[in-house]
């Protein structure tokens, strides 16, 4: 019987590695989709994702079972998000069949003005401390996602979180191993330690952590609402600590914050339409990105050619010049998006592209006007959320408000000092966002809802996650497990410019003769490992009527549905 077994299990390996040659012409480590019939919930963290499914069984809707994890990711995962953190959404209505997206990111501080900065003679805003502090969007985010979509009470939907965080949960290896390697400084902080240092140092593998703190404040926004955060004692108090440290956040700031419903915007790649939310996010770059690879016959080039990888990098390198350039707060600049994303534009970008030889510098476009967690939930009904959520740098800017129990978010670092540049700090001005959620549509019905988490990976992690599926016919969780490339060294919103021509990162996986035809082409190539994003997927079956739920091995992301 055992070898019977064997043979069996030896078998199925041999289809499963056979498939993917004929998928990419290379092996890779992968596993199984996940694939159910009522419900699906795929978040970088098990206990969230059950948490999701819990909600979903319980009769809540995609956006209530959303909510629900989002708010015990940023207890498990306070290395990613939090409810200091900004809150990016698009969401499927089964009802009107429409995609809706959701900007709930905070701005600058009022009282805050550019010439501070110049009379401390900064060149750039520091990356933690008071400075880097703009209002924290999640909690309002989560409470228009729950007006508008919502179907449970508010308090059932973060009861399970505020249980976690008073009876305590086991720390994952790769959650203590950010929150140790945090703690050193910014445990310089008030409250730092306090919350996430309780026996004196930060938690390890497998240790019960608890966060009471967290848990009361959970439980007044349960409670009382929105405005408990924004207008009540828990603003407050984080103006009285932002005070006490120097900063300028105010009472005033919080309780003028308001989130935005927004149309997504989109591109048609190959038939599909792929949707990301306008700047101050930099989804547009996605688009870009496909737009211009969609002028060539990626598929006949391969998974892993040295032709794939310069286009694919050379095309980033392009969409990061105008990313750099245009992509800011729309409330104060007008920005080009329609000229941006369109395919005329592509075309004439296409053209600086050199098929032999990879360019040190680029311009960008002469237009007149001008860690993070990701999660995804879809219910019985037809809803799907695609959302994302983040503190910025990890666990944010290490300004932990007296007895809450979570960190501010340091985003207002994102912000250029340059006088005239689109994304120059103002007052009350949203600063250019990293964060951003993804979905796909086919012929008007949903396909996908997507994101790939970490910084400037998650433009080029988009359209590549896109291209695996599309172009090299991929399934859903080897799209996500495939090695992947990332470019670093771009312009940036905050000023600096790309002259060297940046460095290319490839994972492990892709074929070194590859690599030293790169190099030869003028590449510079460097190896890192752990930097290439996480990755979370539903995929709507129109035909069989049911999901499919993927997410990688570089996190602690599960995928599971009923």
């Amino acid at each position: 019987m055992r070898k019977v077994f064997t043979t069996l299990v030896l078998l199925a390996s041999a289809i499963h590695l056979n498939a993917q040659d004929r998928i990419t012409g290379k092996t890779f480590a992968t596993r199984s989709e996940v694939i159910a019939q009522y419900g699906m919930a795929a978040t970088s963290q098990p206990l969230a994702t059950q948490v999701a499914l819990d909600i979903l069984k319980q009769g809540g809707n995609a956006i209530d079972a959303a909510i629900a994890a989002n708010a015990l990711l940023g207890l498990v995962e306070p290395t990613g998000n939090g409810i200091g953190g900004d809150l990016f959404a698009i969401i499927w209505d089964a009802k009107t069949k429409k995609l809706h997206g959701l900007n709930a990111s905070g701005r600058s501080p009022q009282s805050l003005k550019l010439s501070y900065f110049k009379e401390e003679g900064m060149t750039s805003i520091p990356s933690h401390g008071p400075l880097p502090v703009s209002v924290p969007g999640c909690v309002d985010g989560w409470f228009e996602m729950h007006q508008k979509f919502g179907s449970m009470d508010m308090k059932n939907i973060l009861q399970p979180a505020i249980d976690y965080a008073r009876n305590g949960f086991p720390v994952t290896e790769l959650i203590s191993y950010y929150m140790r390697r945090s703690a050193p400084f910014l445990s310089r902080f008030p409250g730092f330690k306090e919350t996430y240092m309780p026996n004196g140092e930060a938690p390890k593998k497998g240790e019960v952590f608890k966060n009471p703190n967290l848990a009361n404040t959970l439980e007044k926004i349960a409670k009382g609402g929105r405005d408990t955060f924004y207008k009540g004692d828990i603003a407050r108090t984080i103006a009285k600590y932002m005070k006490e440290q120097g900063g300028f956040l105010s009472y005033k700031d919080l309780a003028d914050h308001t989130s935005e419903w927004v149309e997504p915007v989109g591109t048609n790649y190959r038939g599909y339409d792929v949707w990301e939310l306008p700047p101050n996010g930099q989804g547009i770059a996605a688009l870009q990105i496909l737009n211009i690879l969609e002028k060539h016959d990626i598929k006949a080039m391969g998974f892993g050619s040295r032709e794939y990888i310069h286009l694919f990098t050379e095309a980033k390198k392009l969409a990061y010049e105008d990313r750099a350039k245009f992509y800011a707060d729309m409330a104060f600049n007008k920005i080009p998006v329609d000229k941006l994303i369109s395919k005329n534009y592509a075309n004439e970008r296409a053209k600086l592209i050199n098929p032999n030889r990879a360019a040190r510098s680029y311009p960008a476009g002469n237009l007149r006007d001008g860690d993070t967690i990701y999660m995804t939930v879809a219910d019985k009904d037809g809803n799907m959320v695609s959302l994302i959520q983040s503190n910025f740098r990890g666990m944010g800017s290490g300004m932990t408000p007296t007895g809450l129990g979570f960190i501010l978010q340091d985003r207002g670092e994102l912000f250029s000092l340059e006088e005239g540049h689109f994304n120059v700090y103002e007052p009350g001005k949203r600063p250019f966002h990293t964060i951003i959620p993804a979905f796909v549509t086919k012929d008007g019905k949903p396909w996908m809802s997507f994101g790939v988490m970490g910084g400037a990976m998650q433009p080029q992690g988009h359209a590549q996650i896109v291209v695996n599926m599309i172009d090299f016919g991929m399934n859903l969780q080897e799209a996500g497990d495939a090695p992947r490339i990332q470019h670093l060294g771009s312009s940036q919103p905050t000023g600096e410019a790309m002259n060297d021509g940046g460095t290319l990162y490839l994972e492990e996986g892709f074929d070194y003769e590859v690599v030293r035809e790169l190099m030869k082409m003028g590449h510079r190539i460097g190896w890192t490992n752990g930097a290439y994003g996480g990755y979370q997927a539903i995929m709507w079956d129109d035909e069989n009527k049911v999901y499919y739920g993927a997410s990688e091995s570089r996190k602690d992301g599960q995928a599971a549905g009923y």
